[in-house]
C-alpha cells in the first residue's frame, strides 16, 4: 500500500498518513459492514482515494493531480519483477539506486519492516536525531527529484540486491539483539530463503542465508530459563540446531565454490568456525582473527575492528586484544556502543585488573539497551567487588 501511494503522490509522509487513515477506516467500518472479499484491494483503494482528496484540497497541486490521474496504477497493476513474495518485492522497490545505500536501507526498515527510528539509529550506530534527519532528507530527495517509486523489472534486480541484503541483515540483527525478537529473525530468514531461490547464483545471497542460519542455530542457548544472557563459551552446544548448522555450512560451501568472496560469506565463515567447534576450547581463534582481518577489507566498520580485537585476545592473550580495544576507544567512533566498554571490561577482568574492570562494566551498564544485558553486566560489577 505504502509503495503504491508513494509512487502515486511522490510524497512519502502523505503516503504513510493515508495508509494509516485507511486502516483506521477499516477498524471503524468492518465490524459492522463485514470484511471485504478482498481486504487488501479495499485498503489500497481507500488509501488512494484519501490521498487524492488531500491533493485536491491543495490548489497549487492541480497539475500534479492531473498527472496522478493519468499515471497512477490501480491496486491490480502487473508485477514486472517476477519476485514471488510481497515483502521481498517491496524491499526491492524501496532500495532505489538513486538513493545512497544507507538511505535505502533505513527507509526500508522504517516503512516496510516497521522498525522505529530509535532501532534503526542503533543499527547504524548513530544518534536518534541524526537518523531522523537522514530519513527526512531521503524522503525529501524522493519527492523533489521525482524518483519513480515502482516495482522494478526483473533485469534491474541485481543492481538493487546490495541494499536488499543489508536490509535483511539488519532486520535479523535487530531480532537477534538483547531484545530477542524472534519473529524478526524468522522473517529475515524466510525472505532471504526466497531471495536465494530467486538468485541461486549470487554467492553473497547464499552467504547471507548461511550466516543467518548459523547464528539462529544458537538462539535457544543464548539465554537461560530466567532470560539471562549465556556467553558463547558457556552455551550448551548439544542444544544447537544441527539442522540449521548443516544447512548453513552447505550454503557457505556452495557460495565459496563460486570464488567471488564478499562480506557476508566472510562473516558466515566466522560463524562456521564457532559452529564446527564441538567444545569452546576447540574454537580456531587464529582462523577467526584472520577472517576478521579479511572482513576489514570489505567493511570499514569500528564494530568489525572490535570483534577482531576479541578474536585476537582469544588467540594471542587479553593484553594483545586490550591494546587494540584501547586504540579503537581513542578514535571515539563507538562512544555510545555498550559492547566497547563491555569488551574492555572483560579483558581487564582476565588480566586481573579488577578495579578498572568494574569501572568499565559500569560504563557498559549505563549504555546497555536490554534488561538481559543490564542484568549480566550488573552481575559482572558485583563479581569485581
Amino acid at each position: 500500500m505504502v509503495a503504491t501511494l508513494i509512487r502515486m503522490t511522490g510524497d512519502w509522509d502523505l503516503a504513510e498518513e493515508c495508509a494509516q487513515d485507511a486502516f483506521a477506516t477499516a477498524l471503524e467500518r468492518w465490524p459492522s459492514e463485514g470484511v471485504p472479499r478482498r481486504p487488501g484491494a479495499w485498503l489500497t483503494t481507500t488509501a488512494r482515494n484519501r490521498a487524492l482528496d488531500r491533493l485536491r484540497r491543495k490548489a497549487n497541486e492541480a497539475v500534479k493531480l492531473r498527472e496522478v490521474a493519468v499515471v497512477a496504477p490501480g491496486p491490480e497493476e502487473d508485477d514486472p519483477s517476477g519476485v514471488p513474495d510481497d515483502r521481498l518485492r517491496l524491499i526491492f522497490t524501496c532500495c532505489h539506486p538513486a538513493l545512497a545505500l544507507e538511505a535505502q536501507v533505513a527507509l526500508t526498515l522504517r516503512t516496510l519492516v516497521g522498525l522505529t527510528t530509535v532501532e534503526i539509529a542503533r543499527a547504524f550506530l548513530v544518534p536518534e536525531a541524526t537518523m531522523a534527519q537522514r530519513l527526512v532528507r531521503a524522503k525529501r530527495k524522493i519527492r523533489n527529484a521525482g524518483i519513480p517509486y515502482r516495482v522494478p523489472p526483473a533485469h534491474v534486480l541485481p543492481d538493487r540486491v546490495q541494499g536488499v541484503l543489508a536490509t535483511l541483515y539488519l532486520l535479523f540483527n535487530e531480532g537477534y539483539s538483547g531484545q530477542a525478537r524472534h519473529e524478526l529473525c524468522a522473517e529475515a530468514i524466510r525472505v532471504t530463503r526466497v531471495l536465494a531461490h530467486l538468485m541461486p547464483d549470487e554467492p553473497e545471497v547464499l552467504g547471507l542465508l548461511a550466516l543467518l542460519l548459523l547464528h539462529d542455530a544458537r538462539r535457544a542457548t543464548r539465554t537461560d530459563a530466567a532470560g539471562d544472557l549465556v556467553v558463547l563459551a558457556e552455551q550448551d552446544r548439544t542444544r544447537w540446531d544441527r539442522g540449521e548448522v548443516d544447512e548453513g555450512l552447505a550454503l557457505l560451501d556452495a557460495a565459496m565454490r563460486r570464488r567471488e568472496p564478499g562480506p557476508y560469506q566472510v562473516q558466515a565463515a566466522i560463524a562456521a568456525c564457532h559452529a564446527s567447534a564441538v567444545q569452546a576450547d576447540d574454537t580456531d581463534w587464529d582462523q577467526i582473527a584472520a577472517l576478521y582481518g579479511s572482513l576489514t577489507r570489505f567493511v570499514r566498520s569500528p564494530v568489525v575492528e572490535l570483534n577482531r580485537a576479541v578474536a585476537v585476545a582469544m588467540a594471542q592473550g587479553p593484553a594483545a586484544g586490550l591494546e587494540l580495544v584501547e586504540a579503537l576507544a581513542d578514535t571515539g567512533q563507538l562512544t555510545d556502543y555498550h559492547l566497547l566498554p563491555a569488551t574492555r571490561a572483560d579483558l581487564l577482568r582476565r588480566l586481573d585488573r579488577r578495579a578498572e574492570a568494574a569501572t568499565a562494566y559500569r560504563e557498559a551498564l549505563a549504555l546497555a539497551t536490554s534488561d538481559a544485558e543490564r542484568r549480566f553486566l550488573s552481575r559482572r560489577v558485583e563479581e569485581m567487588g
